[in-house]
C-alpha cells in the first residue's frame, strides 16, 4: 500500500572533456567517485571526486588522478572500464579494465607506494567483474571462460575453468516428453499423461537480442556468486561459486534468458531476464539453480523492438527495491504480498539507440542511486550524473472525520488501485477500483472530501472524479475526468503532487539545470521557484489541508503565497530538523502547529523537541499522534496545544490502552476514528484491521460528552467495552440525562443489556482511566468554551462507587414508570438488577400484572427468572407470602410440580400465622418466624426453637416487657455461653439472676478473682471451702506473677501475712510489706522475711542486669562489623555475589538476563523478582506459602550470617532497652531497700545493683544512635514496578519468601525513630 515518492532529483554537471564510464558510491564521504575515458581519440582514464550535496555550482569534481591506458588487446579497439569499486577506509579505487588489466589508484598513497599500480593482469582479457559486498574477495571472468577469485591484497584465491560439463552438477532432470510434432496424441492420451510432467521443457535456447555479454552478482553476505554465461553458444547458463571458488550449482535451462542477473542481497532469489515472442519477463532462480516464479515487465510490441530490447536489473541494498534498466528509462519495481508493483519510471537519453544509462544503489542508504544518462540536453553537455532519492510513502486520504473513508491509492505503473478502506477493505494486491492510465504515474494526491484524485506523470496530471461513501450506499465507479499537461521541458522534472482542500492542486518540480526547486499552482497556473535554492524533499498539506507546508534538509516551511513581488515563493520557518526527515505531517490545535517528523533512523520529532527514537511509521488524527516502533508496539499520543504536553505511554501494553502489541513489523497505513480503525501493513504485504482501545474510549467519551448516547453505547456493544464508562465517565449528567438516553437508546433490549451489566466499581478510574493529561483550570475552561461542550467529566468524582448500580437503577425507575406501556420489562430489570436484586419489588409489579394484564404476567416472571436465578425468585415470592404469585413462578421453572404442589397445599391448610412462620422457617429467615412464634404465645416453642437456631438476643428483645419469660430465656442463655467458653458474659447474667454459685464458677473461670470471690461470699460458701477457694486463686496469681494481687487474697481472704509479705517482696513493694508487718504488731517479720525478700531480689536484679551487659557487648561489635560489610561491599552482604574475581569461571556467559544482576530491577532482584517474568506452576501458591513461612523462621531467628541478622540484632538491642527501662523503677526500689538495712553486706548489694544498672543504662544510651543511625538520611526504596517506575502504577511487591525480606529491607529503609532511654539516678546515700 505504499508508493515510492522522489524526495531528491538533482543533475550533477562533470567538468571532464572525456565521457563518463563508470561511476561508484564512497560511503565514508557521502561522495561519487567518477571515472571518465578512454576513448578512441584520448586514451586517458580520469578519476574524479563528485560531493553529493548543496546546489549545482558547488559540485566541482576534484581530480583524484589521471593516467594514459592503451588497450592491451588488438582486438579491442579502445578499452573499457568493467568494474569500479571503491574502498572508503583506506581511500583506495579498484579499476578492472577489459583489456585485462586491474588498477589501483591510492588518494592519499603511504610511503613507499605508488598512486597508481597496476596490480595484475589477464592476457586473455576480462570480461565481467565484481567485488563482494564486504569488499574481501574479487571475481573476475575472463575472456577464457574462467573465473578467478581474488582476496582484496589480490592473492588468488581460486582460478575456475568452464566446463560444458557443469550443466550436470545440480543434475536437473529432462522431464519432457520430447517434441511435440512426435508424441503420439491419441483420444486418450490426456489420461495417460503423468500430470506431474510439462508438456513442454525448455531447452535454453539464446534470446534474439542477446548481446553476449556476461554478468557477475554477489549475495548480499558475500558467501555466494552467480555468473551468467552463454554455454557453447547455444544455451544460457547461471553459475552459483561458493567465494572458495567451488561451483555449487548451475540454473535449468530457459528459453530466451539473456545476460542479465541480480542476486537479490536477502539472499533468497536471482533475478535475470526471460525474452518470451510476445512479452519480456523478470524471472527468478533459486540458488539450486530452480526457477522460483516471475512476473512480467508488461512491455508491448514495439517496446520491446525498441527502448526495451536491451534490459538489466540490479536490486538495491535491502532488498525491497528492483530497478529494471532499459535504453532509454529506468523503473523502478517492489513487492508485496506476492505481486510486484511498478512505482517509479524515470526517462532519460534521446531515443532508444542511445547507449544504455548505468545505474549505482547506494550500499547503504536503500533508495538512493546515481544514473549516467546518456542523454544530452539544455543547458546539460554529455558528461554529467543524476542522484535520485525515494521513500515508502502512503498517499492516504484524510483522517479527519467525517471524511476519515481511509482512501488508499496504490500505483502500479499504468494502473492506479482505489480502495476506501472504510467502504471496502480489500487485501492487496487487489482493490475496490482500479483505473487506467495512460502514462505510469509517479505520485497521488486526494483532496480533503474524497471526490478528487489527482496523478502525477512526467509531463502530465489526470483528474479522476471519484466520491467515496459509506458502506451502506453505493458508491459509484471512478472516471478520469481531465488530463492536463505541465509546463515542462527537458530539464524539468515534475517529482510531488498535493491537494490543499478539494480544489486547490500544486505540483512540485525540480529544475536540472539549476537544480532549484518549483511549485507549479495548477488551479491558477501559476509557477514559483523556492527562494535560496533549498532542497525540498516534500510538499504537502497540513492535517485539515488548510496551508501548505515543504520540507527542506533542515527545517519545516509554510507556504504563505505562491508568487511574491521577485517570482519566489513566500515562505515561513515553522520548525528546524537537527536531521532530514523525510516523512512530515502538520495539525493545527487551538491556532499553534505542531509539525511531526519521522527521520530515516526512526527519530520522531515534534517540531524541535524529540519524542522517541525507534519509531518506524506514524499518522496523525485530530485528536491522537499514533505511531508504530521497533518493539512491535501501536502507541498513542494525546495531541495538545504544547509540545512539551505530550506525552509518550510506556512499553506496557498491558496496563496502558495507549500502548498496544501488534505484528513483528508492522507499519501504518490509515486511521478511520468515526469506526474507530486504525489499518497496518504486515511486512509481507497483507494487511490488518484493529480497533485500538485508546480510539475506541476516546470515541464513546467524546459521544457521552456530547450526549450521542445511543451512538456510544453501540460503540460499546460492538467493541466490547464495559458499559458501566457511559455512567462513571460522567456520573451526574448521566443521571440528569437517563430520560434522554431511554428516548436516544430506544430498544428494550439494549437497555436491559445496559442495566444487567451495571456493578459499583468505577471503570474511568480502574480500566479505562483516562490518560489525557488534566489542563488547569483555566485552561479547561477556554477549552469547554471554545468547544460549546460543558465538560462534565471534570467534575469531582467522590472517591468510591458504593451504591452506584443503586442510584442509577433508581433514576432508570423514575423514569420508567411514566412509559409502563412501552418499558415493562426495563422496569422489571431496574428492579432486579439492584445489589441486593430488589426481587420482591419486582414481583410486586409481577402480582399487580395478574390483576391488570394477566397476559404479561407470564412474559414478565419468565424475564424475572432470566435475570435472577429461579430458585431465589421463587423463595422471594414465598417470602411475599403470595402463593399464587409462588405458584406462577414454580410453573415457570424446571421444579417438579410433584413437589411443589403438596407444598404449596400443605400451607393452604394453615392458619395465616402459622402459614407465615412455616414460609419464613423454610426460607431460614429464623427471626422473622420468631416474631411469628411471639404472636402465637407459644412460649415453649419459642424457647425450643430459640435454643435451636441460638436466637437468644432476639428472643429477649422480644419478651423485655415480661421479666418473667426474659428470666427463663436469659438462665438458657447463661447456659449457651458456658457451653460456648464465654464465662465472663455467662457470669453477668448468673449474678443478673442471683445465682451466685454459678456465677461464682464462671468468673473462677474467666479469671476474675475479686468477682468469684465476692459471688462466694454471696452464696455463702462454708467457711472450709471459702478458704480452699481463696488459696487456689492466690497460687494462680502466684503463677502468673501478679504479687500484689496474691499478697491482697493472702492478707484479707486468709489473714496469712508472712505469705501477703513474701508476695509484696517479690512484686519489690518493700515498704508496702514493713508497713503491714509494722501495722499488725509482729516486727520480727522483718528480719525473718522482708530481709531474705531483698537479698533474694537484689540477687536477681544483678544477674539479669548482668546478662543484659554481655549480651550488649557481644551484639555491637557483630552489628558495627556486618554494617562495614554492607557499606564496603553489598554483594557479599546480601549473597548477591562472590568475593573476589579470581573465583570467577571463565566460561559463563556474561550477557544481561532477567536472572542476572546486570539484567534485573536493583541490586536486591535476587530476593525481590522485581522485573522477573515467568509462568506460575499451578502448585506455586501453595509452594509460595510455604517458603514464606520457612522464611519467616529463618527472619525470626537472625541466624548469624544471614540476611536477616542486622535487623535481628536491632531488634533484639531495641527489646533490651525497653526490658531495661521496665526493670528501672524495681531496681530504685531494691537499691532503697538494701539501703535502710544494716548489717549482712546489705549497702554493698544495693551499691552493686545501682552500679550495675549504672553501666548499662550508659551503654544504652551511648549506643542508641550507633545502632538506629540517628541522623543518617533514611535511603530511597528502588523501584518495584518492574518497569523502571511510574508512580501511577500498581507497586510490584515480591510473594513467598522474598516478601519476608523485602519486609526486613522496608523496615530499614524507613528508618523508624530510636527507643528512649529513661535515665537512672542513683541515691545519695551511694
Amino acid at each position: 500500500m505504499r508508493n515510492l515518492v522522489n524526495i531528491k532529483h538533482a543533475a550533477y554537471q562533470l567538468n571532464s572533456e572525456l565521457p563518463l564510464t563508470a561511476h561508484a558510491w564512497d560511503t565514508s564521504s557521502d561522495s561519487l567517485i567518477c571515472a571518465f575515458g578512454p576513448t578512441i581519440e584520448k586514451e586517458v582514464i580520469e578519476l574524479r571526486r563528485i560531493q553529493d550535496e548543496g546546489a549545482r555550482s558547488q559540485h566541482e569534481s576534484t581530480l583524484i588522478a589521471s593516467w594514459d591506458a592503451p588497450c592491451p588487446l588488438p582486438e579491442l579497439a579502445v578499452d573499457n572500464i568493467i568494474n569500479l569499486y571503491h574502498f572508503g577506509y583506506n581511500e583506495t579505487s579498484c579499476l578492472v579494465l577489459a583489456g585485462g588489466d586491474i588498477v589501483v589508484v591510492r588518494s592519499q598513497p603511504n610511503p613507499g607506494q605508488d598512486k597508481i599500480e597496476i596490480v595484475g593482469s589477464v592476457d586473455a582479457g576480462i570480461t565481467a567483474a565484481s567485488w563482494s559486498p564486504d569488499g574481501e574477495v574479487l571475481a573476475v571472468a575472463t575472456g577464457a571462460d574462467t573465473m578467478i577469485f581474488m582476496t582484496a591484497e589480490f592473492d588468488s584465491v581460486a582460478n575456475v575453468s568452464f566446463n560444458p560439463e557443469d550443466a550436470r552438477l545440480s543434475k536437473h532432470v529432462n522431464v519432457g516428453w520430447g517434441k511435440k510434432e512426435t508424441q503420439f496424441q491419441g483420444k486418450r492420451a490426456k489420461a495417460l499423461r503423468d500430470p506431474t510432467m510439462p508438456e513442454y521443457v525448455d531447452e535454453g535456447s539464446l534470446s534474439w537480442f542477446d548481446r553476449g555479454q556476461v554478468t557477475v552478482s554477489w549475495r548480499g553476505d558475500g558467501a555466494y556468486v552467480a555468473i551468467n554465461t552463454i554455454e557453447n553458444k547455444t544455451r544460457r547458463m547461471i553459475r552459483v561459486f561458493s567465494r572458495e571458488g567451488v561451483l555449487d550449482s548451475v540454473t535449468e535451462p530457459v528459453d530466451g534468458l539473456e545476460g542479465a542477473v541480480s542476486w537479490r542481497p536477502a539472499g533468497n532469489l536471482m533475478a535475470g531476464i526471460q525474452r518470451k515472442e510476445k512479452e519480456v519477463d523478470v524471472v527468478f532462480f533459486e540458488r539450486n539453480g530452480l526457477r522460483h516464479g516471475h512476473f512480467p515487465l508488461r512491455l508491448s510490441s514495439d517496446d520491446m523492438q525498441s527502448w526495451g530490447a536491451d534490459i538489466d536489473l540490479s536490486w538495491n541494498c535491502d532488498s525491497t527495491g528492483l530497478a529494471v534498466i532499459f535504453k532509454d528509462r529506468v523503473q523502478l519495481w517492489t513487492m508485496g504480498n506476492y505481486h510486484y508493483y511498478l512505482k517509479q519510471e524515470e526517462k532519460f537519453g534521446l531515443g532508444s539507440q542511445a547507449p544504455r544509462p548505468t545505474i549505482i544503489w547506494h550500499p547503504e542508504q536503500p533508495m538512493r542511486l546515481s544514473v549516467a544518462p546518456p542523454r544530452g540536453g539544455v543547458g546539460l553537455t554529455d558528461s554529467y550524473l543524476e542522484v535520485l532519492e525515494y521513500v515508502f510513502s502512503v498517499s492516504r486520504g484524510s483522517t479527519t472525520p467525517p471524511n476519515d473513508f481511509g482512501m488508499v491509492p496504490v500505483i502500479d505503473g499504468h494502473n492506479l488501485k482505489l480502495t476506501p478502506l472504510r467502504v471496502g477493505n480489500v487485501p492487496p494486491p487487489m482493490a475496490l477500483h482500479e483505473i487506467n492510465m495512460e502514462a505510469v504515474a509517479r505520485d497521488v494526491s486526494v483532496n480533503m472530501s474524497n471526490t478528487k484524485v489527482a496523478v502525477l506523470h512526467g509531463t502530465s496530471f489526470t483528474i479522476i472524479d471519484y466520491e467515496a461513501k459509506s458502506p451502506s450506499s453505493s458508491t459509484r465507479e471512478p472516471k478520469i475526468e481531465r488530463i492536463e499537461d505541465l509546463p515542462i521541458s527537458d530539464f524539468i522534472v515534475a517529482r510531488q503532487i498535493c491537494y490543499k482542500g478539494d480544489d486547490e492542486l500544486l505540483v512540485l518540480m525540480t529544475n536540472l539545470l539549476t537544480n532549484e526547486s518549483i511549485i507549479y499552482d495548477c488551479t491558477n497556473q501559476v509557477e514559483a521557484q523556492v527562494p535560496d535554492r533549498l532542497n525540498v524533499l516534500s510538499l504537502f498539506a497540513s492535517l485539515e489541508q488548510e496551508a501548505l507546508y515543504l520540507t527542506t534538509e533542515a527545517s519545516v516551511q509554510r507556504i504563505d503565497a505562491l508568487e511574491n513581488s521577485q517570482g519566489y515563493t513566500s515562505l515561513t520557518a515553522h520548525a528546524a530538523l537537527p536531521a532530514p526527515a523525510p516523512w512530515v505531517e502538520v495539525v493545527h490545535i487551538d491556532e499553534e502547529s505542531i509539525a511531526f517528523a519521522l527521520t530515516a533512523n526512526g527519530t520522531l520529532y515534534a517540531n524541535e523537541r524529540q519524542l522517541v527514537r525507534n519509531c518506524t511509521s506514524f499518522i496523525l488524527t485530530t485528536s491522537h499522534l499514533i505511531f508504530t516502533t521497533s518493539n512491535h508496539l501501536l502507541k498513542f499520543v494525546h495531541l495538545s496545544s504544547a509540545v512539551t504536553d505530550l506525552q509518550i505511554p510506556l512499553d506496557e501494553p498491558e496496563v496502558d490502552e495507549r500502548c498496544r502489541s501488534v505484528e513483528r513489523g508492522a507499519k501504518l497505513i490509515t486511521a478511520m476514528p468515526s469506526t474507530y480503525a486504525v489499518v497496518l501493513q504486515m511486512p509481507r504485504g497483507n494487511l490488518e484491521t484493529i480497533y485500538p482501545r485508546a480510539l475506541v474510549l476516546a470515541g464513546i467519551r467524546r459521544n457521552v460528552d456530547n450526549k450521542q448516547y445511543r451512538k456510544a453505547f453501540l460503540a460499546c456493544r460492538s467493541q466490547r467495552v464495559d458499559m458501566n464508562i457511559l455512567h462513571d465517565h460522567s456520573p451526574s449528567s448521566f443521571l440528569q440525562d437517563v430520560s434522554l438516553f431511554v428516548d436516544q437508546v430506544k430498544k428494550v433490549e439494549f437497555i436491559d443489556l445496559f442495566l444487567s451489566q451495571l456493578r459499583d466499581e468505577d471503570v474511568s478510574q480502574t480500566m479505562y482511566k483516562d490518560t489525557i493529561p488534566q489542563q488547569s483550570g483555566v485552561d479547561q475552561q477556554l477549552s469547554s468554551d471554545m468547544n460549546g461542550i460543558k465538560l462534565d467529566n471534570t467534575e469531582e468524582k467522590p472517591p468510591t462507587k458504593a451504591g452506584k448500580v443503586n442510584r442509577i437503577c433508581d433514576a432508570f425507575l423514575s423514569v420508567l414508570k411514566d412509559r409502563y406501556s412501552t418499558n415493562l420489562q426495563n422496569l422489571i430489570t431496574a428492579h432486579v438488577c439492584k445489589l441486593p436484586p430488589d426481587v420482591e419489588a419486582g414481583l410486586s409489579v409481577v402480582n399487580d400484572l395478574r390483576e391488570t394484564q394477566p397476559d404479561l404476567a407470564d412474559a414478565a416472571v419468565e424475564h424475572v427468572c432470566f435475570l435472577v436465578d429461579v430458585n431465589r425468585v421463587h423463595d422471594s415470592a414465598l417470602g411475599m407470602y403470595n402463593l399464587d404469585l409462588a405458584l406462577l413462578v414454580a410453573q415457570q421453572s424446571q421444579k417438579d410440580p410433584r413437589e411443589y404442589l403438596p407444598y404449596l397445599q400443605s400451607i393452604q391448610e394453615l392458619s395465616q400465622l402459622r402459614q407465615r412462620f412455616k414460609i419464613d422457617d423454610d426460607l431460614g429467615r429464623h427471626t422473622k418466624a420468631l416474631q411469628h412464634l411471639y404472636s402465637l404465645k407459644a412460649i415453649e416453642e419459642l424457647q425450643t426453637y430459640t435454643q435451636k437456631h441460638e436466637l437468644y438476643s432476639n428472643a429477649l428483645e422480644l419478651y423485655r416487657y415480661d421479666e418473667q419469660t426474659q428470666a427463663g430465656i436469659l438462665r438458657l442463655y447463661a447456659d449457651f455461653l458456658v457451653s460456648r467458653n464465654q464465662p465472663k458474659e455467662a457470669a453477668i447474667a448468673y449474678t443478673s439472676l442471683s445465682l451466685h454459685s454459678l456465677a461464682s464458677t464462671a468468673y473462677r473461670s474467666a479469671n476474675l478473682w475479686r468477682e468469684c470471690l465476692t459471688s462466694a461470699l454471696l452464696v455463702p460458701l462454708p467457711a472450709n471451702e471459702l478458704t480452699s477457694l481463696a488459696t487456689d486463686l492466690a497460687e494462680h496469681l502466684v503463677e502468673t506473677r501478679d504479687h500484689a494481687a496474691a499478697a491482697t487474697i493472702y492478707l484479707d481472704h486468709l489473714s496469712d501475712l508472712p505469705s501477703a509479705l513474701r508476695s509484696l517482696c517479690r512484686a519489690h513493694s518493700f515498704t508496702d510489706a514493713t508497713r503491714l508487718a509494722a501495722l499488725h504488731a509482729r516486727p520480727h517479720l522483718i528480719a525473718d522475711v522482708i530481709t531474705p525478700g531483698i537479698v533474694e531480689a537484689s540477687a536477681t536484679l544483678t544477674e539479669t542486669l548482668a546478662d543484659c551487659k554481655a549480651q550488649l557487648n557481644s551484639q555491637l561489635p557483630r552489628l558495627r562489623e556486618l554494617r562495614t560489610l554492607k557499606s564496603t561491599d553489598p554483594l557479599a552482604f546480601f549473597e548477591g555475589a562472590v568475593t573476589g574475581a579470581q573465583d570467577i569461571p571463565d566460561n559463563v556467559s556474561i550477557a544481561p538476563s532477567a536472572t542476572s544482576t546486570a539484567g534485573g530491577a536493583s541490586l536486591f532482584t535476587r530476593y525481590t523478582g522485581a522485573g522477573a517474568s515467568g509462568t506460575l506452576a499451578s502448585n506455586a501458591t501453595r509452594k509460595t506459602s510455604k517458603n514464606k513461612r520457612r522464611e519467616e523462621r529463618k527472619r525470626a531467628r537472625g541466624k548469624k550470617g544471614s540476611v536477616y541478622e542486622e535487623e535481628y540484632l536491632v531488634n533484639s538491642v531495641g527489646r533490651l532497652i525497653a526490658r531495661v527501662n521496665e526493670m528501672s523503677a524495681d531496681v530504685e526500689a531494691t537499691v532503697e531497700a538494701c539501703l535502710g538495712r544494716m548489717g549482712g553486706s546489705m549497702r554493698e548489694r544495693g551499691r552493686a545493683v545501682a552500679e550495675l544498672m549504672r553501666e548499662v543504662v550508659e551503654i544504652c544510651q551511648g549506643c542508641v544512635e550507633e545502632v538506629w543511625e540517628v541522623g543518617v538520611k533514611a535511603e530511597t526504596m528502588p523501584p518495584t514496578n518492574g518497569a523502571g517506575g511510574n508512580g501511577d502504577e500498581e507497586t510490584y511487591r515480591p510473594q513467598g519468601g522474598d516478601a519476608v525480606l523485602w519486609e526486613s529491607l522496608e523496615q530499614s529503609w524507613r528508618k523508624n525513630g530510636p527507643p528512649t532511654v529513661k535515665p537512672f539516678e542513683r541515691s545519695k546515700l551511694l
